[in-house]
């Protein structure tokens, strides 16, 4: 088995250590990053998108040669990542030797590390493998301090360590499904990922509150805030990708479908 170890820290230096374990080529687009892979150890992508400080988004599509296990260092910001997977298996402890969890076909997961334990991904060789992740600070001040603490509470305990693993919601999976279909325009590109992948955490809030419709409010506020903002871009050229952003952004009306799920806790 092949070990890694990844500092955490900005998305250059998390990309440029992936890229010197695993090889490939890199490629920074304003703020989207991918890694092209084709090595003796991997053959695939990594790529991700940094939205300032609110969140991260990676998306992983490989296929190992041998089996990898990826140790991430704690991260002082203490960010809570959701996970989904669409393809293989993914496993996951905290520490080397801490009890092991695994991210199966159309499951997803929550995580979050506040203790200075790292957090270890291990992957199976010679099967594909895809799964994305969303990191969401929960220590930083920022504007969207109510959204943050929500998170927070919800998912993050007392003895340093939470991780729930469960199916995935239907409502999250068409999310993901249509972060797919985004017109590749630069920046209209830029404001439909960022607010497809908010609607993912708020439906991963909703999902995981007692209150199930309270946090469907910023969603439909969020939408119409992204709007506004596309009408700044007028004078470009983007005439499809705008009607696109209406049709998927217009504030709807959400019939999320409850379902019971086992939580897991890792003390």
């Amino acid at each position: 088995m092949k070990k890694l170890y990844i500092n955490t820290g900005g998305f250059d230096a998390v990309f440029n250590n992936l890229k010197d374990s695993f090889g490939g080529e890199l490629s920074v687009t304003a703020k989207e990053y991918k890694l092209t892979i084709k090595s003796k150890w991997a053959n695939g992508t990594i790529s991700g998108v940094r939205f300032e400080k609110e969140m991260s988004y990676l998306n992983f599509d490989l296929i190992f040669n041998q089996e990898i296990s990826l140790s991430i260092e704690s991260n002082p910001f203490t960010p809570v990542f959701f996970a989904y997977c669409e393809k293989g298996n993914v496993l996951h402890s905290f520490g080397a030797d801490g009890a092991t969890n695994c991210l199966k076909k159309q499951q997803s997961g929550i995580m979050s590390n506040s203790s200075t334990i790292n957090s270890v991904l291990y992957f199976q060789s010679h099967q594909q493998i895809q799964f994305s992740i969303i990191g969401m600070p929960t220590t930083i001040e920022n504007k969207e301090n109510d959204f943050v603490s929500q998170v927070r509470k919800i998912f993050t305990n007392n003895s340093g360590n939470y991780i729930y693993i469960g199916d995935e919601n239907d409502k999250i999976g068409e999310k993901f499904q249509e972060l797919k279909r985004i017109p590749n325009q630069g920046a209209i590109r830029y404001i439909l990922m960022k607010s497809i992948l908010r609607e993912v955490l708020e439906l991963e809030i909703a999902q995981h509150s007692y209150n199930y419709l309270t946090p469907f409010v910023p969603i439909l506020n969020f939408a119409v805030k992204q709007l506004s903002e596309i009408k700044k871009l007028s004078y470009l050229n983007l005439t499809a990708p705008v009607q696109f952003l209406k049709r998927n952004l217009q504030p709807r009306k959400y019939q999320l479908e409850l379902k019971p799920f086992n939580q897991k806790l890792a003390s």
